[in-house]
């Protein structure tokens, strides 16, 4: 019979290390969503540059008086152009929305908002992606609802589509709006 070594034993027991963290992860009060450290601060600062022929996100823009969106996007992103129909619809709703372009080129997220229509207010362009950093964003698209003063009320990871939308970014929405 074969002797058992101490080391025969690191994989089953990384293993059952992955199926306690899962099963954590599982049973969570919102599984989909992820924490935000930001809910309820003062939203960080915007890029400093723009997105060269668009009119430029400014601090100023994060504290307007009104309910404002951030949105985070990069003309690379599939779910940033599925959501892009949902963007331009609120912005003709009067919506203020600033965007915020990330991990991208210049050239061609401009000819992304030239030929789709731009829906932002202001247009911040972060090519290393350091403010999405600072917002703790992890992936594109990702928006946050912020009050008149600036304070970040609600963070929504993933596109503006669908039932999610509906039913989580919506209703954080209208209540950010007194409705």
């Amino acid at each position: 019979m074969a002797k058992l070594r101490p080391m025969m034993l690191i994989p089953p027991l990384i293993f059952a290390g992955f199926v306690v963290m899962a099963g954590i992860g599982m049973f969570r009060e919102d599984p989909e969503g992820l924490p935000s450290t930001l809910v309820g601060k003062m939203a960080p600062g915007l890029p400093e540059g723009g997105l060269e022929g668009f009119p430029p996100a400014t601090s100023e823009m994060l504290a307007s008086g009104q309910v404002t969106l951030v949105n985070f996007w990069a003309s690379w992103c599939p779910p940033c152009r599925a959501e892009h129909p949902k963007l331009l619809e609120m912005q003709a709703a009067g919506m203020p929305i600033i965007g915020v372009n990330f991990k991208d080129q210049q050239g061609t997220a401009a000819k992304y908002l030239t030929e789709d229509e731009n829906p932002f207010v202001g247009v911040g362009f972060d090519p290393q992606g350091r403010t999405a950093i600072d917002w703790g964003v992890t992936a594109p698209p990702e928006t946050f609802i912020l009050d008149g003063d600036g304070k970040v009320l609600f963070r929504f990871a993933g596109p503006l589509v669908g039932s999610d939308y509906e039913q989580r970014f919506l209703p954080a929405l209208n209540e950010a709006l007194g409705r």
